[in-house]
């Protein structure tokens, strides 16, 4: 079970990156666009799911999108309650 609840862990912090991502542009010319690409490949599947049962929440011109705090907060209640 550590190792479960290694991966969980490494996954979080894939997801806390992948949210950081998210407060740079995303230009073509971007040094950031390889790992973009790779932290979207691994996290966007499973946040589209969760994007599915709680939606962004509109506020203007923009959106409050909560999936990632959604998945990191259900994530790491899984990660405590696995016996280690």
């Amino acid at each position: 079970m550590a190792i479960l609840v290694t991966v969980i862990q490494l996954y979080v912090v894939v997801l806390i990156v992948a949210a950081i991502l998210t407060w740079f542009p995303a230009s073509p010319s971007s040094p950031l666009n390889p790992i973009r690409r790779v932290v979207g490949a691994v996290t966007d599947p499973v946040l589209s799911v969760v994007r599915r049962v709680v939606p962004p929440i509109p506020l203007g011109g923009a959106s409050l999108d909560l999936s990632v705090i959604l998945l990191v907060v259900v994530l790491e209640v899984v990660a405590r309650i696995l016996p280690t």
